[in-house]
């Protein structure tokens, strides 16, 4: 197996984990309404179906079809990116787009089929299934009060992990040349501008003499 083979299992089989999983989950709650109001842990945890139409955390800038179609364009941005940088790239690096890749790809499914399978909407008019909420809350403030899914959850994973650990897990610009190397050779350039300045010197003096002597000086 190539190294580059193994760098494209890294990326794109965590990507599909997710988005298998993601997938998975919303159908079963979407699909039995016994799971549409379950309290998982009394005062944290919660399974609280809602269909989000918007962005991410509830936001609502765009039209439902034109949120759907940046987030089409930026995955692809993404994907393409990462293949044109697949070389310098290592395995945790690779990872972690994975699981951002994977969780895009699992709300970018809904927007295409949640609005048939809901009968409000057609291509990229669906909803985001979110099921997943934090009921905590300090006195009548919720900790968190946004209502998430397992697309979210690795995004968010894979984007905090790469912030606390970028210095390890991104990939590193290749150096043209080494400061070490580069130093000699420019004092090498410059010792070697002194000798041709004395040389053109001493010719022009030469040049002086000769010129005295046709003249009789």
């Amino acid at each position: 197996m190539t190294e580059r083979t193994k760098k494209l299992l890294v990326l794109f089989v965590p990507a599909a984990i997710v988005l298998i999983i993601d997938q998975i989950t919303k159908q079963m709650i979407y699909h039995n309404p016994s799971l549409h109001r379950v309290e998982l842990i009394e005062g944290w945890l919660a399974l609280n179906f809602t269909k989000n139409p918007g962005m991410a955390l509830g936001m609502d800038w765009l039209s439902t079809p034109m949120i759907s179609m940046v987030a089409i364009i930026a995955t692809i941005g993404i994907v393409t990116y990462i293949l044109m940088t697949l070389k310098k790239a290592n395995f945790a690096y690779l990872a972690c787009m994975g699981l951002i890749i994977g969780g895009a790809l699992g709300n970018i499914t809904d927007r295409f089929i949640m609005g048939y399978i809901g009968g409000y909407g057609g291509m990229l008019e669906g909803a985001v299934v979110d099921f997943i909420h934090f009921t905590a809350s300090i006195g009548d403030t919720p900790v968190f009060p946004y209502i998430f899914n397992v697309a979210d959850i690795a995004i968010s994973t894979s984007i905090i992990a790469l912030l606390i650990f970028h210095k390890k897990i991104m990939p590193v610009e290749e150096e043209v040349k080494d400061q070490d190397e580069a130093e000699p050779t420019q004092s090498s350039a410059e010792e070697n501008i002194v000798p041709e300045n004395l040389s053109q010197e001493l010719n022009d003096q030469e040049t002086i003499a000769d010129e005295a002597k046709e003249k009789g000086l």
